[in-house]
């Protein structure tokens, strides 16, 4: 069996300010919408959402943005390689999931009934 290649990221210094800097965008884009309370809606909405992109710009461009990006892309290339069932296969599996949920329903509650019968009508001879 081969070792899998252990992957050591480095974090730089300009990733690190990027990271801040993102983080300081979306601080400035809450503040900068509350701040502009007496101006009109689109306004602070325009502000907040310009704000909040420039920070997810930001972030994309650092390493951990371009991590999420490789991540996304190879789960899109593995869900291309899954397999779906046929319509016919997966109306046969739902069909048995709902046959065990009903008999697992119908042994659960034979099974309270029958408790509740031993325990209040023999053991404790309380009588409904």
């Amino acid at each position: 069996m081969a070792n899998p290649q252990s992957v050591e990221t480095v974090s730089t210094g300009a990733d690190k300010a990027k990271l801040a800097v993102a983080g300081l965008l979306v601080i400035a884009a809450v503040v900068a919408f509350y701040a502009l309370g007496r101006q009109d809606m689109w306004m602070r909405v325009a502000a907040l959402l310009v704000l909040l992109a420039a920070a997810v710009g930001t972030f994309f461009t650092a390493e951990p943005g371009k991590e999420l990006i490789a991540y996304g892309r190879d789960s899109a290339r593995e869900v291309r390689k899954v397999v779906w069932p046929t319509r016919k296969e997966a109306l046969q599996m739902t069909g048995y999931v709902f046959a065990f949920v009903f008999v697992m329903a119908l042994f659960l509650w034979m099974t309270d009934k029958t408790l509740e019968w031993v325990l209040y009508d023999l053991i404790l001879g309380w009588k409904r």
